[in-house]
């Protein structure tokens, strides 16, 4: 033990950081145990009631353990003197392109499939008069694709309405003028 002691002096190591970088190690390998006992039981109860494969849960859990590793390397690291701050400032980064790339993805993907459920419920057709309450759009259905619906308004603007407003929104539908040849088959 004196070997090591004389070791350690020479190279001017200073062992509080040595031992409590052992002990965060050790105090994350503990807690993870026993956060792995507590949660494996929740994850399980979620895979009956949602009737989720086992690979979800597992993912979770290694997604939870590697979030614990990562917040106690950066601790170990500010315990050995290495400047955290711009690593802190590229994790915040990226978590907000992460978050507003998410943001963007839901839009679209909440006006395709507001579509496909426009294009089965089929509330309104082609040169129908639709109303948007509360915000009072009005005009002429003229176009519709997987992001918007095109609306006319009397004035000749054109008006490009979201999908999943249709679907969000109270919306009153005038139906435009039966032709004549529909009336003459009847």
């Amino acid at each position: 033990m004196d070997q090591i002691a004389f070791w350690l002096d020479q190279l001017k190591a200073n062992l509080s950081p040595i031992l409590t970088t052992l002990g965060v190690l050790v105090l994350v390998a503990a807690s993870l145990s026993v956060l792995n006992r507590l949660l494996r039981p929740q994850f399980r109860r979620f895979e009956s009631l949602l009737h989720l494969p086992v690979k979800i849960s597992l993912r979770m859990m290694r997604l939870i353990a590697a979030t614990v590793w990562l917040i106690a390397a950066i601790f170990i690291l500010e315990i050995w003197g290495v400047n955290v701050g711009g690593l802190w400032t590229l994790l915040v980064s990226a978590a907000a392109v992460i978050g507003v790339g998410f943001l963007a993805t839901w839009s679209i993907i909440s006006n395709i499939t507001a579509s496909f459920f426009l294009m089965i419920w089929r509330p309104f057709q082609f040169d129908d008069m639709v109303q948007i309450f509360p915000e009072n759009l009005q005009g002429r259905v003229v176009d519709r694709n997987f992001m918007y619906v095109l609306l006319q308004e009397d004035s000749g603007a054109l008006i490009k309405v979201p999908n999943n407003l249709f679907l969000q929104k109270i919306i009153r539908v005038t139906p435009a003028a039966i032709p004549l040849e529909a009336n003459e088959r009847d």
